[in-house]
């Protein structure tokens, strides 16, 4: 009894602390981008795509890689996985053109597909009463947005923006050999041989697949977009400093992975579908009140002209994106929950196909962010198409899923009305005489 649950805790601890490593190594470029930036001399479209450009590789990859871990084992992919990208990470600390920083930022992106082999890796170890629990705290690695945050300023303050890849080089590669040796396979939680790629992928037909990828696009999608834009967001719109900025900016990717356990927590008490529900309409709320730009509005009195500035300072603002961090925290864990009850036999697959619209999500979403930036001049339009974004999914929701089911809790069990417990009693006693 015991050598299994050491096994439990070794595989959970070890996949939770590759992929954290994986995930800081994803986020570099929110803040390495910024002295790119400035050394590049690019606008805000550029930045958005160097920022975003490792998001689209890293979510592209997740579907065959989740295919292979059912396949193959958690364990093997996830190592080999993490040691392709040690070289192209190192290699970054030597570029020197804009097109060599996009093309190994494809090649580092293959660590953001950790996530669709680790959680189908995590969840096949534990029972169904606590998959929910066990993948949010594997999720919790998202803190790994966080760790860049506090860890990259600090190497740049040190040295220079190049001693950032090489540092990050040498802890992923440490982190792969230490997850090789402490971890542990099982081949019974493989798929079986003679699954093909049609059957492993007929889930897509399922209308609640998409419905799921839409969610994980906001509350995955849109945790990673603004994990890579908050550190400029604070630097150019409240005139911080790099370190400064990269710490506020943890305020929202910090709670947005560490609470992913506790969201899997929630989603297994009181079920997957109440905790997406009231995380949508937290996010929207949030949103709402940060797409407000900074307004100086005139009101003409009999007194003469009185100015007015609205807007939010930087402790509002902070506040505000750390609830909505904690929000996507208990989304991401919840949505997952969804998968691990409807799809258990094939989760790798599933899991790939969610983990790629989640994280296309958080390609797009930087890239659009700097062209409305571009376009509009205003700085809190990247709040705006959010809104919008979790105002469909709310809508979505609401017609194919809460108007059928309760909003907490269980749906109660139907007692028979008066009248149909005397029809029925009716019917039993025709049954009887006959």
């Amino acid at each position: 009894m015991t050598e299994p649950r050491v096994r439990q805790g070794l595989v959970l601890g070890m996949s939770t602390l590759a992929f954290t490593v994986c995930f800081m190594v994803w986020m570099m470029f929110a803040v390495l981008g910024v002295p790119i930036k400035d050394l590049l001399q690019l606008n805000e479209t550029q930045f958005g795509l160097l920022a975003a450009t490792p998001v689209l590789t890293g979510s592209l990859v997740r579907l065959p890689l989740g295919l292979l871990t059912d396949r193959f084992g958690g364990r093997s992919v996830f190592f080999l996985l993490m040691l392709a990208c040690v070289a192209p990470l190192y290699l970054i600390s030597h570029a020197t053109a804009y097109w060599q920083f996009l093309v190994l930022g494809l090649f580092v992106g293959l660590a953001g597909g950790s996530f669709s082999v680790g959680i189908a890796y995590v969840a096949k170890w534990f029972d169904k009463e606590n998959q929910g629990f066990a993948m949010g705290i594997f999720g919790a690695g998202n803190a790994g947005a966080a760790v860049t945050k506090f860890l990259a300023p600090a190497l740049i303050a040190a040295g220079s923006w190049q001693l950032v890849p090489k540092v990050f080089s040498a802890i992923l590669f440490i982190t792969a050999l230490l997850f090789w040796f402490l971890s542990a396979e099982n081949k019974n939680h493989r798929s079986a041989s003679g699954a093909t790629l049609r059957e492993q992928l007929s889930s897509l037909k399922d209308p609640a697949v998409w419905r799921y990828c839409q969610y994980y696009s906001i509350v995955f999608g849109g945790y990673v977009a603004l994990a890579l834009w908050m550190t400029k967001y604070y630097v150019q719109e409240y005139g911080f400093s790099l370190q400064s900025a990269a710490l506020l900016a943890a305020c929202f990717s910090l709670p947005g992975g560490v609470l992913r356990a506790v969201g899997g927590w929630m989603s297994d008490r009181w079920g997957a579908q109440s905790v997406t529900w009231w995380v949508l309409w937290v996010s929207w709320i949030c949103l709402f009140l940060l797409s407000y730009p900074q307004t100086q509005l005139q009101v003409q009195t009999i007194n003469g002209p009185v100015d007015f500035h609205i807007g939010l300072n930087p402790a509002l603002f902070t506040v505000l994106l750390f609830v909505m961090g904690i929000a996507f925290a208990f989304g991401k864990a919840s949505v997952f929950k969804y998968i691990a009850n409807d799809y258990p036999k094939n989760m790798g697959a599933v899991s790939g196909i969610v983990g790629l619209a989640g994280g296309l999500g958080g390609f797009v979403l930087p890239i659009l962010f700097g062209a409305l930036v571009d376009l509009t001049g205003v700085r809190s339009s990247c709040f705006m198409l959010m809104y919008g974004v979790v105002w469909v999914s709310l809508t979505w929701m609401y017609f194919s899923e809460i108007r059928k089911s309760p909003v907490l809790g269980k749906a109660p069990l139907l007692t028979p009305s008066p009248i149909s417990s005397i029809a029925l009693g009716e019917e039993h006693v025709r049954s009887a005489k006959a």
